[in-house]
């Protein structure tokens, strides 16, 4: 997930942010597991929200216990069927219902043991905010300031509180997301090195590919033979 390995057990789940770079395992006969996709308009159908979808605990694994393992197992077997045993007889709001347990039940074991407290809890909120204002406003590249000013939060407190949860300052980041989502640019698309600095909000080509260095340790020009290489393995 994003060039990192990721090992994963029985009992865990694993997943996956929009245009994060995902490489599936290699094929093997004695793995087996079930993958689901679905965007935005489908999630817009759902009565509720699940706050584990902008991953706010920075983990990409959820770990089931035996109880809720055999549920989500069961609730995957059904919508396997329903999408794909009779995809000429889909029944959306059944679909949806089933679509709503599952990420009920993952939304649940994402947070066990990690925020004891209720996902209401005040600081959790506001980090869930302060991740979804990056994510909305990364190109624009605003001020740690600026962002504070949004939540209505003053710079310390958001610094304590993305802290608290990322274990790292909000300029690092908004820094690192700002890079991840320029190798996700670089992987998906053939953008040039200019195109990609314009893309992401800096003005100067050269000190976007010297910050891209600083950053990640690779030139652009590095990083893409070495995702070349991953690719071709």
């Amino acid at each position: 997930m994003d060039l990192q390995d990721i090992s994963l057990s029985e009992g865990q789940l694993l997943f996956a942010m929009p245009n994060q770079i995902f490489t599936p395992p290699h094929k093997a006969d004695n793995l087996t597991y079930y993958k689901v996709i679905f965007d935005e308009n489908t999630l817009a159908l759902l009565p509720q929200q699940f706050s584990f979808l902008v991953n706010p605990l920075n983990t990409q694994k959820i770990r089931l216990n035996e109880a809720a393992r055999q549920r989500v197992q069961k609730v995957f077997e059904i919508l396997n069927q329903l999408l794909q045993t009779d995809k000429n007889q889909s029944d959306t709001e059944i679909i949806l219902a089933y679509l709503n347990s599952l990420l009920a039940e993952l939304n649940s074991a994402y947070f066990k043991n990690k925020e004891p407290a209720n996902i209401l809890n005040p600081n959790l909120s506001k980090f869930i905010e302060f991740k979804l204002a990056v994510e909305a406003h990364l190109t624009e590249q605003p001020s740690i300031h600026t962002i504070a000013e949004k939540l209505a939060l003053t710079t310390n407190s958001l610094y304590r509180i993305v802290k608290e949860y990322s274990g790292v300052s909000p300029k690092n980041f908004f820094t690192s997301r700002l890079m991840i989502e320029a190798q996700r640019k670089l992987h998906y698309s053939n953008l040039s090195v200019k195109e990609l600095a314009y893309e992401l909000g800096f003005n100067d080509a050269d000190y976007f590919s010297k910050f891209f260095k600083k950053c990640t340790g690779k030139s652009v020009t590095e990083f893409l033979e070495n995702t070349q290489d991953l690719s071709g393995k």
